[in-house]
Formats: C-alpha cells, sequence, structure tokens
C-alpha cells in the first residue's frame, strides 16, 4: 500500500459512500485510477467492507429484557393493571414456580431500557423483580411474523 492508497483509505474512512468520480477529484487522479486501486485493496482484503456507522441522529438500537416478577398475595390485578399502561412492557406471562409473572421488555436504547426497568421495578404489589437484559439470540426457532 502505498501513500495514494492511504490517502484513499482516509477519504472512505471519512465517508464510504463518496462516489468514485468525487474520490478521483480529490484525489488528482483519473476515475479509472481510483476505481482500479479500489478493486485492488478490495481483492487484496485492505478493504474489507463499507459500513454503515449511526451518528448523533440515528435511532438507537432497540433492546431487550426479560423481567421475572414475584407478586405480592392479592396483588396480581393492580400489578398487571400498571404494566398494560407501560408500553415497553410488551408481553406478560403468567408462572408457576418461583416467579409469577414473566415479562418481555423492548425499549429504544439503553437509557429508554434502564428507565422502564425502574418504572416496572416501582410498581406497588412487588415482593421481587430480576431483570435479564438480552445481549445476543443463540438460536431463534419462532417463524417470523406473518408466517404459516
Amino acid at each position: 500500500m502505498d501513500q495514494t492508497d492511504r490517502r484513499l483509505m482516509t477519504e472512505l474512512s471519512r465517508n464510504a459512500r463518496l462516489p468514485v468520480a468525487t474520490l478521483a477529484r480529490r484525489l488528482g487522479l483519473a476515475r479509472s485510477t481510483v476505481q482500479a486501486r479500489l478493486d485492488r485493496l478490495e481483492g487484496s482484503g485492505a478493504i474489507a467492507g463499507y459500513a454503515v456507522i449511526p451518528g448523533p441522529g440515528a435511532a438507537p438500537e432497540r433492546m431487550r429484557a426479560t423481567v421475572l416478577l414475584q407478586v405480592e398475595p392479592q396483588a396480581g390485578a393492580a400489578v398487571l393493571q400498571r404494566l398494560r399502561a407501560m408500553a415497553e412492557v410488551t408481553r406478560v406471562i403468567s408462572c408457576a414456580g418461583r416467579v409469577d409473572l414473566l415479562l418481555d421488555v423492548v425499549a429504544e436504547g439503553p437509557g429508554a431500557l434502564d428507565a422502564a426497568l425502574d418504572r416496572i421495578g416501582s410498581v406497588p404489589g412487588l415482593r421481587a423483580s430480576e431483570s435479564l437484559v438480552h445481549l445476543a439470540t443463540k438460536i431463534d426457532r419462532q417463524p417470523p411474523a406473518g408466517a404459516p
């Protein structure tokens, strides 16, 4: 990789969507020369791909959590009423065992998820709660929405 290749890589690292003609103009090269260099850099593995880097105006990535709740006796109906009012709570499942309710929670980014978990934890009538923030899906056998 020579100095021109490094300059080309610098331009691409600033904006990988620049047209070849713009890159050629900025580097003072013919468009065909820039295209040949890009082909060579991609072929050699020096350029492994092009990526979108979200900026400050981009929507945050949705985050998911499973919340396990133990509910005080006789407080189930009131707890469910409060959970229904929370848009981040997408599903509530009643359980038999050490927990009474299993919640699916979805929020727009870590701050929103943290706030939702705080609101859930402060619902009157809870004996205990445990939050499990989802990191990565390893196996998913659920059919996509709308699939037969």
